[in-house]
Formats: C-alpha cells, structure tokens, sequence
C-alpha cells in the first residue's frame, strides 16, 4: 500500500504542477501594473521559493496518509503516527486562516495594512501562524481522544475541505479587489490566498484517492485458501 499512497503524492504534486500556469495566468491578466506574461511565469518556476512550497505541499499531502496506510494493513496505528496528521492538518488550517486574514486586510488597508521593515513583517506573520497552528493542533487533539484513528483521517479531511472552500471564496473576491486598484503588493497576497485554498483543497483528495487505489489492489489481490478450503 506504500506504492500506492507514493502515487497519490506523485499524483497531488503533478496536479499542483498543472494549475500553477493557467491559474497564474488568470489571476494577473489584465492588471495595469502587472499583466501576466510567459516570461514571467517562468520566472515563478525558477523561484527556489516556489520549489519549496511545492514540497511542503507534498510532505504533508504524505503525512495525511500515514494513517490511512496503517489502516489498510488492518493495524492499529501507534499514538506517534496519529500526531503526525493531527499536526499537519492545524498547519494547513492555520495557513488557510492566515491567508484569509491577510486578504481581507488587503481589501481594507490597501498596501498600508503591513510594516514597511520586512523582519517585522516577518516576525507578525510568523508568529500569528504559529500561534494558530498550536490553536487548531489542539483542536484536532480533542477529536483524537474521541475518534478511531480512520474516522479522524475523515474529520480531519472534511475540516480543511471546509476550511480552504472557505479561504477560496473569501480569496477570489479580495483577489478581483485589489486588481482593479493601483495596489503594488496586495494582488501578490491575495494570489498566495487563491494559491493555498486550492492546493489544500485538492490534498483533502489525497486520501480518498488513496482508498480507491486500495479497493483496485483487493480487487487484484489472488484469494488464498484456509486450511479448512475456505476462501479469504
């Protein structure tokens, strides 16, 4: 079940990689100061930055499945795989929160609503995700305590589905927003929103995908015989 979870991440990442250029494209075309070109689009997949957010997405779109892969093998998954999820999916939706805030402040402030110094910047933001991500990590830890390991996989799954849809519908106004201002950087935050609402929408797949490739794997398995002749 490994290979199949290695190809719901290959899968999710080569997904990612397809919608990064028409969605870019979109989301710049006919903005006075930055009308989207190919040339720039290239530059944005020879950023490092972009790289590494591709692989964030990835490694966490794998940590949901561990899980899923236990429970596919009919094992109990130890307490340490179970925190693993819980603490990628209160990552996810502090970002998804973070994102919205930061494109409904886009809206109202302008280019005005952060510090001009960039280690402030850096620090407030910083900070507010990280001290969301402790918020929904506990919040998910209370679900544990309660849940079986498959039904949390499946709440965790449905919360940051509703939280990116969320974060997207809010995003996408924001997005239209500030475009049609003469903003310098607050169309830059709101695509980031656009960005992360639909990447995490389409991780909440991942594990789904990953069970329809467990059905088709019993489905091929050969039925061995008991020793008393009966199939299982």
């Amino acid at each position: 079940m490994k290979r199949w979870a290695v190809l719901t991440v290959a899968l999710y990442i080569i997904a990612l990689l397809l919608l990064t250029a028409p969605v870019f494209l979109v989301a710049f075309a006919g903005w006075a100061k930055h009308s989207a070109s190919f040339t720039e689009l290239r530059d944005l997949y020879s950023w490092a930055g972009y790289w590494i957010w591709l692989g964030v997405l990835g490694a966490g779109q794998a940590l949901l499945l561990l899980v899923p892969i236990d429970s596919s093998e009919r094992r109990l998954p130890a307490r340490r795989k179970i925190r693993i999820p819980i603490a990628v999916a209160g990552f996810f939706m502090a970002l998804l929160l973070c994102s919205a805030i930061l494109g409904v402040a886009c809206d109202f402030y302008k280019d005005n609503f952060l510090p001009n110094d960039n280690t402030t910047i850096g620090i407030l933001l910083s900070s507010s995700l990280v001290a969301t991500w402790v918020m929904w990590t506990m919040v998910f830890r209370r679900f544990a305590r309660t849940d079986k390991p498959h039904l949390l996989t499946l709440r965790i799954v449905r919360w940051l589905l509703a939280g990116s849809i969320l974060e997207f519908l809010v995003a996408v106004p924001s997005h239209i927003i500030v475009r049609r201002r003469d903003d310098c950087c607050a169309p830059y935050v709101t695509f980031w929103g656009i960005m992360t609402g639909l990447s995490v929408m389409l991780m909440c797949f991942g594990p789904g995908v990953f069970y329809l490739f467990e059905e088709r794997f019993k489905r091929l398995r050969p039925k061995s015989k008991t020793a008393s002749g009966r199939t299982v």
